[in-house]
């Protein structure tokens, strides 16, 4: 898994060469990675159906125990399927699709790349590591959302994902980080092994829940992904159907085996994904753009997973495996469909489209099975699915029976705009002239005809589909009778709601154009879009606002900001139960009391100063004390720094206050009370920063795991009996080069600036004099 997740990011650097001498041929050497991944995966899946997860890991901090750890199991297989196998279909269909189309060579390379960081989001087993990749997978989103950003709609849409993931994402984070400090790991699957329990886990999950919510689109931060068909149709077909939107999903099903049974997580779970099926339901149907028709059944679609992998029943996640994998093959089908149909009729309006079905036969029967295992037709994979989902909640309580009712309704809405997919891209429609245009190809067919094939294959033949299902499931106790996925069931409740379903769907379809059903009912205060823009608008007022009030060119109020803010909000949590130490003395030696009383009375006297000399020596005095005190107590190399620094700075403030004036109050008095709120400010802060400094250096009763290794090494291999420098020098050399190079950077910048004023200084001088040799030579 290390090798696969290392090969797609070093293939995606060198296709923008291949894009520049071969150009389209860049997404089929794209597409070998993915699909390569996918042959080595299955060929571990034996082990893995076995219960034996393969576990790697790739350790870069061992000392302080940080390290990259990846899993592959069952969930993690499931995943694999659909982010290698329809990441390789849509790289081979770009090679079709981007005839004629610009930054082929940034496509190819940010979709892999994108590739790479789904795969290591799936089988990351730390924390650190998984919420890098689900940034990752963020970032690479917002470049293939906005593309070359060249239409305001296309950089808004893209700005729209970044902003509504990311914020998922930071809340996500958060509740990892509260999750595994409560179980005292950050290894996922230690954590899920034994999860912990209280008050702050309860908030860690809604956390958790937040992100996963955002990244897959459900209510209300759903309207980022309808925005985001503005990308090229590859782009949405891989993203909203296979991987990104798929990354939510995958988070609740792996954290709902240990947290299910917590009202924080199912309630969530439950509201959220019905209210974000039917609702997606509802707005596909008033949808005349194919993209934005998929789109919004992608919304209903991740709802109803939601729910099934999020409820924490073994059947339940049967049947939300067996939808994971049938909703990414059919929908990436759909996706690709309506991109070829885009390609060839130069619309996707489906008011514009008629008679393409007897243009395109072949084509269109692909597209009616496709659409077939969305509606949950037999004997496809969706309809198999879709039972399970009915059978997981036919028997049960109050909460079981709720659940049902809501997933029947949400799916007679899957079946009306399935038909409303396939009758508007391909049936024939009175008063529209018929689309005359050529068959799409087989770079366009064979990349819808995999997984739909694939999709009627595991419907038919479901026991190759069986122990992935039930792989994931074990982790749910199973009862008497487990379920398995099957074709038929016999005459049951299920059977009986999939045919009403079906039937209703169609009335709906066929029926359902009432007056009000493009009437915008919702009032708008309700409206996720218009939430999103009035949030995002009010975060730039308040920040107009605060910058205004606060940015006012005075640096003593930046100062007395930053220290207050220093003061206000840390200083809770940092003495909250602090213990201070009682063996801690007040001096070690009498040579630190007259130091330290030159330091406290320089510090005291600067701001009393009121000649700039005389502040600055003051100053130096400060650091001169500070120095006397290294010498006392040992570091006589770091007091040599001190005393070095200090007479540079010193030098360096005679040279700069030649130029400026003598006293630093010119004709003006200071306020009284502003100086007793600027002396309080700083008192404050002062005590904070010490008081601090003192219990953080008490705190520690022993040498950090790093410190020992520091002091361990420093004589044998860098020969040096001062440790301090045996890290500077030997262990950190090349971050002391950096720091070096900075510093030489630094002062090469400021020596030119110098330089150039000086040479300015030096032009304008004779210009203004023969300025002035004109002028009198007119005159006279």
């Amino acid at each position: 898994m290390l090798i696969a997740i290392a090969a797609h990011l070093l293939v995606a650097a060198v296709l923008p060469v291949v894009a520049r001498f071969w150009g389209r041929a860049a997404f089929a050497v794209a597409a070998l990675v993915p699909a390569a991944t996918l042959v080595l995966t299955l060929a571990r899946s034996g082990e893995v159906l076995h219960g034996e997860p393969v576990t790697e890991s790739l350790a870069w901090a061992p000392v302080i125990g940080l390290e990259f750890t990846v899993r592959l199991d069952a969930l993690s297989l499931l995943m694999i399927v659909l982010v290698s196998g329809i990441g390789a279909l849509v790289l081979a269909y770009y090679v079709s699709y981007a005839k004629g189309e610009h930054g082929i060579g940034r496509d190819a390379t940010v979709l892999l790349v994108f590739a790479g960081a789904m795969l290591g989001l799936v089988v990351a087993d730390d924390v650190l590591s998984f919420y890098v990749f689900w940034e990752l997978t963020t970032v690479c989103s917002f470049l293939l959302v906005g593309g070359a950003g060249a239409t305001r709609a296309v950089r808004r849409s893209a700005t729209q994902a970044l902003l509504v993931t990311t914020f998922g994402g930071l809340a996500m984070l958060l509740g990892l980080i509260l999750l595994g400090d409560a179980a005292g790991t950050f290894r996922i699957s230690e954590i899920l092994a034994d999860p912990p329990s209280g008050a702050v886990v309860n908030v860690a999950v809604v956390l958790v829940l937040l992100g996963a919510f955002t990244k897959s689109a459900q209510v209300p931060f759903h309207p980022w992904l309808p925005a985001a068909m503005v990308a090229p149709t590859p782009v949405s077909a891989y993203l909203h159907a296979a991987a990104m939107v798929k990354a939510g999903v995958y988070l609740v099903a792996r954290f709902a085996p240990a947290f299910a049974t917590l009202p924080a997580w199912w309630l969530p779970v439950v509201v959220v994904g019905l209210c974000s099926m039917v609702l997606g339901g509802v707005r596909a149907m008033r949808q005349h753009d194919l993209k934005e028709l998929l789109a919004f059944g992608t919304i209903s679609q991740l709802g109803f997973l939601i729910v099934l992998v999020g409820v924490g029943t073994h059947t339940a996640a049967v049947a939300g495996a067996a939808m994971v994998l049938a909703h990414g093959l059919f929908k990436s089908a759909l996706f690709l469909s309506a991109g070829a149909i885009d390609k060839r009729a130069g619309t996707r309006d489906i008011r514009e489209l008629s008679g393409l079905g007897r243009r395109w036969p072949g084509f269109a029967l692909l597209v009616a099975l496709a659409a077939a295992s969305m509606a949950g037709i037999p004997p496809l994979l969706g309809y198999v699915g879709k039972e399970a989902a009915l059978e997981a909640f036919a028997h049960g309580g109050v909460r079981e029976l709720l659940i049902l009712a809501g997933l029947v309704l949400g799916s007679l809405f899957t079946v009306a705009y399935s038909l409303r997919f396939v009758v508007g891209a391909f049936g024939t429609k009175r008063g529209v002239d018929a689309v005359r245009v050529s068959a799409p190809g087989w770079g366009f067919t064979a990349p819808v005809l995999v997984p739909v094939a694939a999709s009627l294959v595991f419907g038919l033949v479901v026991g190759w589909v069986e122990p992935l299902a039930a792989g994931y499931a074990e982790a749910y106790p199973a009862g008497t009778e487990p379920y398995h996925l099957a074709l038929w069931h016999g005459f049951s409740l299920p059977l009986l709601l999939s045919a009403i379903i079906l039937g209703g769907g169609y009335l709906i379809h066929a029926h359902g154009r009432f007056p009000w059903w493009d009437a915008d009912l919702l009032p708008k205060a309700l409206d996720a879009q218009h939430g999103y823009r009035s949030t995002v608008s009010a975060l730039d007022r308040t920040a107009h606002g605060v910058t205004g009030r606060v940015q006012t060119g005075s640096l003593p109020a930046y100062l007395g900001i930053i220290l207050i803010t220093v003061i206000v909000l840390p200083s809770a949590g940092l003495f909250a139960g602090v213990v201070w130490p009682s063996d801690m003395g007040w001096f070690d030696s009498w040579l630190q009391l007259p130091l330290a009383a030159a330091v406290l009375i320089a510090a005291v006297t600067v701001p009393m100063a009121r000649r700039r000399l005389t502040a600055v020596l003051l100053t130096g005095m400060v650091g001169y004390g500070i120095g006397g005190l290294f010498v006392v107590y040992g570091g006589v190399d770091l007091a040599l720094a001190q005393f070095l620094v200090e007479s540079l700075t010193l030098v360096i403030f005679v040279l700069v206050l030649r130029r400026l004036p003598p006293s630093f109050t010119q004709g003006r008095r200071p306020v009284p009370s502003r100086r007793w709120l600027k002396g309080t400010v700083a008192v404050t802060g002062g005590l904070f920063v010490a008081t601090a400094a003192v219990l953080f250096s008490t705190v520690r009763e022993q040498p950090l795991e790093a410190s020992r290794e520091y002091i361990a090494r420093a004589e044998p291999e860098a020969g040096a009996h001062n440790v301090v420098n045996a890290i500077l020098v030997d262990f950190r050399a090349l971050d002391t080069v950096g720091e070096i190079t900075v510093l030489l950077v630094t002062a090469t910048g400021v020596a030119s600036l110098g330089l150039a004023a000086r040479s300015r200084r030096r032009r304008r001088v004779p210009e203004a004099g023969s300025e002035a040799r004109q002028e009198e030579d007119a005159r006279s």
